[in-house]
């Protein structure tokens, strides 16, 4: 008779898969996500009026079939700068997490690699960044970088990458006593070979979840900056300058829609992306497997 071939165990990836699809509010921040996604990266094939078209017989028109989300104060289409706005925000947020991510990373990483003496000057450092009142600092930077996209994006990821050094330095502080690395030290590897072949492969899911929950805060920081005049400048568009735009109590009371749309896309997107960034934290931690 043939032998049974004992049923192989799902890999690791596959379990961190499974407990992030029966999470539900990670599948429901997928469900909310995509589509809004599609709509912002695709509104310019299928709507009509562009961010700063003007207007002018148009101007503080409510939500109808030609204006969905209604118009500003100068006959602009608040659902085109919407859709703009969420462009611009995840441009900055994404470009400011992949820089945050990988100057925490190799910050984490040569700090728990390279020594004692590098490991104390580094965390020293890292405990004098995340010493500084982030409020105070964010501003500061922000007047000093000026407005725009890119000084916003630099503003974001010097404020962003002490939490995951630290996060990344503690992981690779125990994976540096292994044999396998010990070994690599004796057959002479250097630190490149040390950082990118051992200590980026086993802080990929820190690099992840972090990845995910920074999009979402960079987001707020972006448009809190931009509230403050400190972010994207007018004329472009941005959550937090069209909040900023709309604040004056007789907007507030009488025209609620050029508040009310950017406000909730900000809503929505945020928490989207915690709840994905929960569903993936709780997939990649190993304590999982014990529930």
């Amino acid at each position: 008779m043939l032998a049974r071939t004992p049923s192989r165990s799902p890999g690791p990836l596959a379990r961190a898969l499974d407990r992030f699809l029966i999470n539900r509010a990670a599948v429901f921040g997928i469900c909310l996500a995509v589509p809004v996604l599609a709509m912002i990266l695709t509104y310019p094939l299928w709507w009509s009026f562009k961010p700063n078209d003007i207007d002018l017989l148009a101007m503080n028109s409510g939500p109808s079939l030609k204006h969905w989300f209604g118009t500003d104060g100068v006959g602009r289409d608040v659902f085109a700068r919407v859709m703009e706005g969420g462009r611009i925000s995840l441009l900055v947020a994404v470009a400011s997490t992949l820089l945050s991510a990988v100057i925490g990373f190799l910050f984490g990483a040569i700090s728990a690699l390279s020594g004692r003496w590098a490991d104390a000057v580094g965390m020293r450092f890292v405990d004098l960044v995340m010493t500084l009142p982030p409020v105070i600092f964010l501003l500061v930077l922000a007047s000093i970088a000026g407005t725009g996209i890119w000084p916003t994006v630099l503003v974001i990821s010097l404020l962003s990458w002490p939490l995951l050094a630290r996060m990344v330095r503690a992981r690779l502080l125990e994976l540096r006593e292994r044999d396998f690395v010990v070994a690599a030290r004796g057959m002479g590897a250097g630190l490149p070979h040390l950082l990118f072949r051992h200590g980026l492969p086993n802080s990929i899911d820190i690099l992840v979840v972090y990845a995910t929950l920074q999009i979402a805060n960079a987001i707020l920081l972006e448009a809190g900056l931009s509230f403050l005049g400190l972010g994207i400048a007018p004329p472009a568009a941005s959550w937090g300058n069209m909040l900023n735009a709309a604040r004056s109590t007789a907007v507030l009371e009488q025209y609620p829609w050029q508040w009310l749309f950017p406000g909730g896309a900000l809503i929505l997107a945020v928490l989207a992306i915690n709840f994905i960034g929960d569903g993936l934290r709780d997939a990649f931690d190993p304590r999982a497997e014990l529930n």
